[in-house]
């Protein structure tokens, strides 16, 4: 599915790409909200939306509001249990460990999302 082009929903994407700690709607609409004029809820909206037809990535179940990815070729993430930081993790057997799900599951996988959980290096360093 496509959406019809919009501002707002082009401003997003250009400004999830430019940041590699998947900041939550807020964050994105704090942002935005200085170049685009737009209410929280239509953002919101164009936000999930974008989500919905993979031009983004939604991170739930983190402990609290979802985050956000430019990002949507397969990664992992790690989230920080001491500031709730979420980052990309880059892996280099990501397919390898999908492979090998997927030859020892007899049904069928439709989606990969590893997630690690631990203290960030800016907080380590505190």
């Amino acid at each position: 599915a496509t959406l019809k082009y919009s501002r707002q929903r082009e401003a997003i994407k250009d400004f999830l790409m430019t940041r590699k700690d998947h900041p939550t709607a807020d964050v994105v609409y704090e942002n935005i909200k200085k170049y685009i004029p737009t209410s929280v809820w239509e953002l919101y909206i164009a936000t999930f939306s974008l989500s919905e037809i993979g031009e983004i990535q939604k991170l739930s179940n983190f402990g609290g509001a979802d985050h956000f990815d430019g990002c949507v070729t397969p990664h992992c993430h790690f989230m920080c249990k001491e500031c709730g930081q979420v980052l990309d993790l880059e892996t280099e057997d990501l397919n390898s460990l999908a492979e090998k799900a997927v030859k020892n599951f007899p049904g069928k996988i439709s989606d990969c999302d590893i997630r690690f959980f631990g203290i960030c290096p800016k907080c380590v360093n505190k």
